[in-house]
């Protein structure tokens, strides 16, 4: 193709990194020699209307719509106040946007002075800010009231010209479950609203300095639907020659039974599931080499009807062939650190820029009820070699001069984090790395530690409710108990743990939902989570749940399938509780908890409704946690992750008696540590380090290492080894794994 392929990400995802998608797309054109174009027009789109050019339009715009108002509909104190002080919003405006950018750090000073920005109603809710950020945490406080200032202006724009505007999502009450085409398409007949014409300006300076034959919008959330319908609009309608291609995670979950023809007003073609082989093809096809019944996992418009035509004989590229993620034409240094929530792992989502890769394709599991296990995104499980994962680390780094990743895993595979440490350490790669996982027994303390040196600072997993009767019918394989020594792991080795909650699981009763409440409070009490996030359960399409409702003693409140979005399942838990009632107890709960706070307050005070009391035991979780973990397995690699220590023979005398002894110090970035040993106990020991060094050596097994124990003529191997002072050595980088 002579002519590029555009890559459009619509408005809005993130504002502090780019979606990822069109990133691995271009990367993998690149390995095809297929030029392609990127952009996110998410950000573009809040840049240019967040800015005093932006803002003095917007006002502009508001104080004249007020004059022109002919129903006299009332403007609420709240904008008022707002358009009162436009002089100092439009004032602030660049450098609140540049702080945010990291531009301007010495700026949070002035900023949480608390006169330096306006603060109209969302300051109202503000939490006790030296309560919740410290008195050493000035960026981020400062983060967080910028965030404040900027969502009053999102609330002046939904309140008087955009009713749908969002940061990180647009219109997305049009797009989230909309069965019928019927809303959105009515929406899209009206004209362009104020966020359009930003939005269809740049979109359009972008196709003629392109011009593109292809345009692919990237749609992985209903958020972006809308803008998307915009986009492809504006093609048909000024540039019909350009075809249009839609995808992303909308499309995967929400349009496998598309049948509403009029959506292909506005795309040409809509693509499921990975993007790389459809969208290859569909290039070969637009350049007349491919003809449409070669098109692969395609909807299209045939005769007038909605076609999907799957080419089967064609095969996806292996996760190794997809190439490196390429994020060439992406403002990587204007995105914004926004603090909405205080909530330690949503910083991590909305705070800094991160590069985003995968470590395997779709779940090692795939068990869980609740989730989209039937959908080739969570069925096809690929894993990628720790070698090429960490290529493709180091060729970011290069690029884009970030050294943070976060993996995007479902849930990534123990052993495949295991061998991607070893590999980050070997080549003293310096980056900082987090991820999802599933809170597997193999996460023992020792991996922990060894995931923490290779720079993993935090992990997000499923606690859901925290029921052992629920975990087992949601298929979860885990039980609480274990949740919170895999925890404590991971905790110990100074990596934050985030838990995802739910509520609301079928058949779920109120004793049910206070206990689980009770296992959080206990989890938050012993240190072993830091952050969590309560979700109310919903029910889905592709999900064993919503496959056999009745398995699980549920009713979908209508057969229907809808024309156009399939996915949302609204439906009656005849069984359970009133779910939806305990939602914000719970997460009034979870905010005090997360930090630090209320742990003896009975349960009932989150609650304006009587709830029975809770059946779980007080020191629950505290006893669970308290049992050693066994480390020492046959199958283990002993390896050394340490630096050479120092050692020495010295005389000993107690007594009238005198002995000598091996004094080994090790030295840590935080710690001095010195044992004594006997001294061919001491020879024996270096030698082995030596050995096991992580920059030399694999490691040797367990029986590996009593071999050249037994070997040097020494005796009682399980005596030393299981014993202090070589147990303590984990402190310093001997470890078990």
């Amino acid at each position: 193709m002579s002519q590029p392929i555009l890559l459009i990400t619509p408005p809005f995802t993130q504002l502090n990194t780019p979606y990822p998608a069109t990133a691995y797309l271009k990367g993998f054109f690149n390995t095809k020699n297929i030029h392609s174009v990127q952009a996110d027009l998410g950000i573009e789109v809040t840049l240019t209307l967040f800015s005093k050019k932006g803002l003095t339009k917007l006002f502009n715009t508001i104080e004249q719509k007020q004059l022109t108002n002919k129903s006299n509909a009332p403007i609420s104190e709240n904008s008022l106040r707002i358009l009162a002080l436009r002089d100092s919003y439009i004032k602030t405006i660049n450098e609140v946007i540049g702080f945010l950018q990291g531009k301007s750090n010495t700026l949070a000073h002035l900023i949480c002075t608390r006169n330096f920005l306006p603060e109209a109603s969302r300051f109202e809710q503000l939490a006790d800010l030296k309560w919740a950020f410290g008195s050493m945490g000035k960026i981020d406080m400062a983060k967080h009231i910028a965030t404040m200032y900027l969502e009053d202006l999102s609330d002046l724009i939904k309140e008087n010209i955009d009713p749908h505007f969002g940061f990180s999502r647009y219109a997305e009450s049009l797009g989230r479950s909309a069965n019928s085409f019927d809303e959105l398409y009515s929406a899209l007949k009206a004209p362009l609203t104020y966020l359009d014409e930003i939005l269809i300006e740049i979109f359009d300076d972008r196709i003629k300095l392109v011009q593109p034959k292809l345009v692919c919008l990237s749609v992985p959330f209903p958020g972006n639907l809308y803008t998307s319908l915009r986009c492809g609009q504006w093609l048909k309608q000024h540039y019909p020659q350009i075809k249009v291609a839609m995808g992303g995670g909308f499309a995967n979950t929400e349009l496998r039974s598309l049948s509403d023809p009029r959506v292909f007003e506005f795309y040409d073609f809509i693509t499921l599931d990975d993007g790389e082989a459809p969208l290859e093809i569909l290039v070969d096809h637009i350049n007349g080499k491919k003809s449409q019944q070669e098109l692969k996992r395609c909807f299209t418009l045939v005769n007038g009807v909605v076609t999907y035509i799957n080419n089967t004989s064609c095969s996806d590229y292996k996760q190794g062939q997809v190439g490196t993620p390429d994020y060439d034409g992406l403002l990587l240094d204007q995105y914004i650190s926004a603090i909405e929530v205080i909530n330690p792992m949503h910083s991590l989502w909305s705070d800094g820029r991160w590069n985003k890769l995968t470590m395997a394709h779709g779940c090692y599991w795939g068990k869980c009820t609740f989730c989209d296990i039937s959908l080739d995104y969570i069925k096809t499980y690929e894993p990628i070699a720790a070698s090429l994962i960490v290529d493709r680390m180091q060729e970011l780094v290069n690029k884009t001069g970030e050294t943070g990743f976060h993996f995007v895993d479902e849930a990534a595979p123990p052993s495949l984090m295991k061998a991607v440490a070893i590999e980050i350490i070997k080549r003293k790669l310096v980056v900082s790395w987090w991820t999802n996982v599933r809170f597997e027994k193999s996460f023992t303390r020792d991996l922990c530690i060894l995931l923490k040196t290779s720079g993993c600072i935090a992990v997000s997993g499923g606690l859901e409710v925290a029921s052992d009767r629920l975990l087992e019918l949601i298929n979860k394989g885990i039980t609480v108990a274990q949740v919170a020594n895999v925890s404590k792991h991971f905790s110990d080795a100074g990596i934050m743990v985030h838990a995802y909650l739910m509520y609301g699981f079928p058949s779920q009763t109120v004793q049910e939902t206070v206990d689980s409440l009770e296992m959080v409070r206990q989890l938050f009490e012993s240190g072993v989570l830091q952050s969590a996030f309560w979700h109310l359960f919903t029910m889905t399409a592709h999900s064993p749940v919503g496959l056999a409702p009745e398995k699980f003693k549920v009713k979908k409140q209508t057969n229907e399938i809808g024309t156009f979005a399939n996915n949302d399942i609204e439906h009656i838990d005849t069984n359970g509780a009133n779910h939806e009632i305990f939602g914000f107890g719970l997460k009034k709960a979870l905010l005090n908890y997360m930090h630090g706070v209320c742990f003896d307050m009975p349960l009932q005070k989150w609650f304006d409704f009587k709830i029975p009391k809770t059946t779980v035991p007080p020191k629950y979780i505290a006893s669970a946690i308290s049992s050693p973990s066994i480390i020492n397995n046959s199958n283990n690699k002993i390896i050394w992750l340490g630096t050479v220590p120092k050692s020495e023979i010295v005389q000993r005398s107690k007594k009238g008696s005198k002995w000598e002894e091996c004094a080994i110090t090790f030295q840590t970035n935080t710690i001095t540590h010195h044992i004594s040993l006997a001294p061919k106990n001491g020879a024996w020991l270096l030698n082995l380090l030596e050995l096991i060094y992580i920059q030399k050596s694999n490691g040797l097994s367990l029986l590996e290492v009593k071999k050249t124990y037994i070997e040097a003529g020494l005796s009682d191997f399980e005596l030393f080894w299981d014993n202090k002072p070589i147990t303590g050595l984990f402190k310093v980088g001997l470890l078990s794994i």
